[in-house]
């Protein structure tokens, strides 16, 4: 059955607003630590949140809206970090490897994840459960723009580029979302990062 499209039904353009859209967001983040996401009301959300239920229905038509906008901007601010860190390690050193350099990268993306582990283990679970193909799309090419920016500054053939940008998302991607679904208090992290680092060495980069 075909997911309904996200739908925000007030932007925020103004600080106050956009405060409160992230007060919203940290709640269910909050209240999902206590139980599972189809438990939380919009009242408990709103309670936490400290404001009125009406405010709730300002910015979202329904709690599955609220949901899938947490995962995207949860996905949209690990981006912006790890290319912060990736812009770090250009400016420390120029003589990084390209294996080096993203053996550097994906370490630290582990270790961020493994630090909000139980965040991503729910992020992965709800993906599948209130996302559309049209915001998962959106949210899976997100990932490969940042990997694009990221290695850019080693590949130079824009084909190769965009090719390399989307296998390292994937194999990624892959490892770590489907562990967690499996396993989402797993813990063999340095193994799970070998493992990775093999089959990236098997792409031929």
């Amino acid at each position: 059955m075909k997911n309904p499209k996200v739908q925000v039904r007030r932007k925020p353009r103004q600080s106050r607003a956009k405060l409160t859209q992230e007060a919203l967001q940290e709640s269910f983040v909050q209240l999902l630590h206590e139980r599972h996401a189809h438990k939380i009301t919009i009242r408990e959300i709103t309670d936490v949140a400290g404001v009125g239920l009406g405010t709730f229905y300002e910015y979202f038509s329904k709690k599955e809206d609220l949901v899938a906008l947490t995962i995207h901007q949860h996905v949209k601010s690990n981006a912006e970090m790890l290319k912060g860190y990736a812009q770090s390690q250009m400016e420390l050193s120029t003589r990084l490897s390209f294996e080096d350099y993203l053996q550097q990268i994906i370490h630290f993306q582990l270790e961020q994840i493994q630090a909000q582990q139980f965040l991503w283990a729910q992020t992965f679970l709800l993906e599948r459960q209130v996302s559309n193909i049209e915001s998962y799309q959106k949210s899976y090419a997100m990932m490969v723009q940042m990997w694009h920016s990221i290695l850019e500054p080693y590949v130079d053939d824009e084909v190769q580029l965009k090719r390399i940008s989307l296998n390292v998302q994937r194999v990624c991607y892959g490892f770590v979302s489907q562990t967690l679904l499996v396993e989402p208090e797993f813990g063999e992290w340095v193994i799970l990062e070998e493992d990775i680092l093999q089959n990236l060495g098997k792409l031929n980069f």
